[in-house]
């Protein structure tokens, strides 16, 4: 019977991990790579410019402070209230947008969420993010004239479209259901930045939302360094001191 118990339960549990590791490549199947580094401190300071000209208007970092940004990114306060602040808050201050969220209900439909734990909250992390900013196209069957093809139906306008440009869909062939599938996306029109210059763009405010959903990841990282040398010094004196203490045993 425990024998027959054990292996119900080893099945079980092997189907599960089976489960979940469907579901995670499911979830992150077509994703684009964002090339993310939380070590390059400038990329960051250009992602939160770029968020808070373009995102912050709508969306929120309620986890996160002005002056915790300052500290991190190497910002002044100066810099921060002159340049990154547009909602009036003090310094020591939440990252809260200025726009009411029953106003924003009713111009979208939906209230735009809070952005602070977005890259931790979905499968593929950075990369979902990048490939979500990434997808945006103009849809005149859309109530507000925008679609993204990796988030269909998504309830929001393209914030970056003037400096990517409008995109528009090439259509394929149709689907089961008799609908045009999208092959790719093509720029209609230039927008203020090359194709490079604007996946960087995307690649830095996919950069700061990553910091913004954990800033303790940058003191992880700088005293991971430290952890790991101390790590291999005491396997080291670990090592001495067995040497002396088998010493004398034959």
């Amino acid at each position: 019977m425990t024998k027959n118990f054990l292996a119900r339960t080893a099945t079980i549990l092997a189907g599960l991990l089976l489960s979940f590791s469907a579901l995670a490549a499911g979830g992150s199947a077509g994703l684009m790579q964002s090339g993310t580094d939380l070590s390059d401190k400038a990329s960051l300071q250009r992602g939160a410019k770029l968020f808070m000209n373009y995102c912050s208007a709508c969306h929120s970092l309620q986890h996160l402070r002005y002056s915790r940004m300052a500290e991190d990114l190497g910002l002044s306060e100066e810099e921060v209230m002159e340049n990154l602040n547009f909602s009036g808050a003090a310094f020591g201050e939440h990252i809260i947008s200025s726009m009411p969220s029953d106003a924003a209900a009713d111009w979208f439909g939906v209230a735009p969420p809070d952005l602070s734990l977005t890259v931790r909250s979905k499968i593929g992390g950075p990369d979902w993010v990048y490939t979500f900013l990434m997808s945006f196209y103009q849809d005149d069957s859309s109530a507000l004239g925008w679609n993204n093809t990796w988030f269909p139906d998504v309830s929001m306008p393209n914030p970056l479209w003037g400096l990517q440009g409008p995109q528009r869909p090439v259509l394929g062939p149709a689907d089961e259901s008799g609908e045009p599938t999208i092959e790719r996306l093509e720029v209609a029109q230039p927008g203020s930045q090359t194709a490079e210059e604007f996946q960087r763009s995307v690649r830095d405010i996919t950069a700061f939302l990553e910091y913004a959903a954990e800033p303790a990841a940058l003191k992880r990282q700088s005293i991971g360094v430290w952890v790991l040398l101390f790590l291999a010094f005491f396997t080291l004196l670990t090592w001495f001191l067995k040497q002396e203490f088998w010493r004398d045993v034959k």
